[in-house]
């Protein structure tokens, strides 16, 4: 793969019209001052602009449950009253309302990701964009923290039709909870987490949260407490990916880029800056593998446009000038200083000490260790010598290496007699 990357971007024009609410704090415009941004800076010139498909209820049901895609179908505000007695089966409320369109809401962003995946299998390109996706939350049967489908539950699952082993990297502010619970007992699929741990939504992923059956060790959570800034953020961030990429060696990446880690989010604690939040999209794009970028949180506009335009910056090589263009349309949503990356003042001390972090860092790593090998022996094929080397071998010496692999295999917690699962087992 050469260092110059084809780039897929995928955006509507509809898609940031969507309304969740007046006071709801997620706001689908932000899409939209995020693509002027890029127009205005030009930046749509240098990849591949796509229009967001829309995805059918079938290819939803490829994940969620026919009920809650019907049901998504068919509620409205116009019908709430006929599905009122459903909405609390679903997780429908305050945090994910009923809002006009929402259905064709969730075919838009959802399409981007799982054509994205289809772009990626078919090597039509090296990294797709689609900052409408990433909604982490979204359950096989139920809404969760603003969303409703699992994009990206849906575009891995695409991935997996050609690729034995896919990774993903989690860097918004909350654990990617739908994503893990999707793929937590299968080795083709590693998700691994950067959050905000302890008295926070949506409550899950602890540093001993590792996955089960065959994905023991194959769901990596990274647990930071509030007011995590850059250093502290890249010192644990850089190691365990790489240590990810050597043990795991994924075929693709799917990197959800959440920008409610940065300092100053409406909902977010930590203290991460534009250059340090771009440095770990950097730090996954140096790898050189196949890779689908998605959105996510985010809940201060003008920062998360700020955000995802410096980054498709990154993804293309191209360092984005720092002053905003005054022919941008949201141009007085950046005032008062009106440039890209500004410095915004902490509001939270860092909490997570160095003595922590170093705790933090040495446990994941030695878990990693574990994963050599994956997926399952029984999906790899025999290169030809050791085939043959394995014919010349007695019964007795066969059955020697036998017992070692099983040895091997309980070491791990698996049980060597066990059935074999190439997809999880919800969603097989």
């Amino acid at each position: 793969m050469s260092n110059k990357k084809s780039v897929v971007y995928y955006f509507h024009p509809e898609v940031g019209n969507f309304h969740y609410g007046r006071h709801h704090p997620m706001k689908p415009q932000r899409l939209q001052a995020l693509n002027n941004l890029i127009i205005s800076y030009n930046i749509h010139k240098k990849m591949k602009v796509v229009e967001l498909p829309r995805l059918g209820a079938e290819e939803l049901m490829r994940f969620h449950s026919e009920d809650y895609v019907n049901f998504l179908q068919k509620v409205s505000p116009a019908t709430f009253s006929t599905w009122e007695s459903e909405m609390p089966k679903y997780n429908i409320g305050e945090d994910c309302p009923i809002f006009e369109g929402m259905f064709d809401y969730c075919s838009l962003y959802s399409g981007g990701s799982v054509e994205g995946a289809r772009r990626l299998n078919h090597k039509l390109c090296d990294i797709v964009i689609n900052w409408a996706g990433g909604l982490h939350h979204a359950k096989k049967s139920e809404a969760s923290g603003f969303c409703y489908v699992n994009d990206i539950v849906l575009a891995i699952l695409e991935l997996l039709k050609y690729h034995k082993r896919v990774l993903y990297i989690d860097i918004d502010i909350h654990h990617g909870d739908g994503v893990q619970e999707a793929f937590n007992n299968t080795d083709r699929v590693m998700t691994v987490s950067f959050h905000r741990y302890g008295n926070f939504f949506p409550g899950t992923g602890s540093l001993y949260d590792l996955g089960f059956d065959k994905g023991k060790y194959f769901a990596v959570n990274v647990p930071f407490a509030e007011g995590i800034e850059d250093d502290s953020y890249l010192r644990t961030f850089k190691p365990v990916i790489s240590a990810v990429m050597e043990n795991y060696q994924p075929e693709a990446i799917v990197l959800q880029c959440g920008a409610d880690s940065l300092c100053g989010d409406r909902l977010g604690s930590f203290s991460l800056s534009f250059q340090g939040h771009a440095e770990c999209v950097a730090w996954v794009k140096k790898f050189n593998i196949p890779m689908l970028v998605v959105g996510g949180g985010g809940y201060t506009l003008r920062n998360v446009a700020r955000c995802w335009t410096n980054e498709t910056g990154v993804l293309l090589d191209y360092t984005v000038p720092n002053t905003i263009p005054e022919t941008a349309e949201y141009y007085n949503y950046f005032a008062p200083d009106y440039i890209l990356r500004p410095n915004v003042p902490k509001k939270f001390p860092n909490a997570n000490s160095e003595e922590y972090l170093d705790k933090l860092r040495i446990e994941i790593i030695e878990n990693l260790r574990q994963v050599k090998g994956a997926p399952s022996v029984q999906m790899c094929e025999i290169p030809g010598s050791a085939a043959q080397e394995l014919e010349s071998l007695t019964n007795d010496e066969i059955d020697d290496e036998l017992r070692k692999v099983d040895a091997h295999l309980r070491e791990l917690g698996e049980d060597p007699n066990g059935p074999q699962v190439y997809l999880p087992k919800r969603i097989r």
